[in-house]
Formats: C-alpha cells, structure tokens, sequence
C-alpha cells in the first residue's frame, strides 16, 4: 500500500515507522526538515519538506497514486484542508485526518471526511479505566 503522511511529529513519525517495517511504500511531508529526525534510522520511505495544503508539493510527491493520505499536523485546519485537496482534488482513495477540537471533528466527519479526535479518545479511554477502577474498588 502506498501512504503518504503529512506530519512527522510523535504520531506521524511512529505511524510511519511502523508502516514503512511492514513493507509499505510510505512517504512523510512535513514542512520542518528537523521532524524528521524522530524517524528511526532503519525508514525505508522517503522524506519531503512542504506543506501539505498546497496542491504542487501534493502532485510533486506523487499524492496522488497513494491509497491513503493521513494528515496528523498539530493544526486542525490545516489537517481538514490537506485531507479534502487529498480527497476531492487528488482522487485519494482512503484519506484519514486527526482533529483536535471535538465539535469540528463531529461536523467534519458528518460532512464524509474519516476522522479521529485525540480528545474524544483520551476521555474515553481515561473514562474507561476509572469505571474499571470504580467496579473493582465497589466489588472489594
């Protein structure tokens, strides 16, 4: 499978690492050269400096022939904006895009974009792990 990541923080960096050791041709776009450097040694994918929401650096690292385009930057527009260029523009088969806020994550994924918001999972898992504790600690 062909993956194109844009941004190669904590998430972007471990996500292609772990693609790229499963024998996917992945590509990371970050507009810092310096990010790059939380990729393990051993990557295999290749490394583009640019911004993910202009179209010519998209159609330059080939986004175009991917399966999926992940956008994981710490900036929700920029994510949402990338993520439909990949989409709409670019024909991007799988396109999956990481937002903070939980009320637009909600609308974004109401209006078919494939979204995930960190918030709304931590509370969850968070909220999980104390209900697990609160029944254990009622069963003592």
């Amino acid at each position: 499978m062909k993956v194109v990541i844009m941004g190669c923080g904590r998430v972007g960096s471990a996500l292609a690492a772990r693609l790229s050791e499963e024998g996917h041709d992945v590509t990371v776009l970050d507009v810092r050269a310096d990010a790059f450097r939380r990729l393990p040694s051993n990557f295999k994918g290749k490394k583009h400096i640019g911004n993910g929401i202009d179209q010519d650096v998209l159609a330059r690292i080939g986004v175009g022939e991917a399966d999926a385009f992940i956008a994981v930057t710490q900036g929700d527009n920029r994510n949402v904006l990338a993520t439909q260029v990949a989409k709409h523009i670019f024909g991007v088969p799988r396109t999956l895009c990481r937002i903070y806020d939980p009320i637009r994550e909600e609308m974004y994924r109401g209006l078919g974009l494939e979204t995930i918001s960190p918030t709304v999972m931590g509370a969850n898992v968070l909220h999980g792990l104390l209900s697990e504790d609160s029944a254990v600690g009622e069963e003592a």
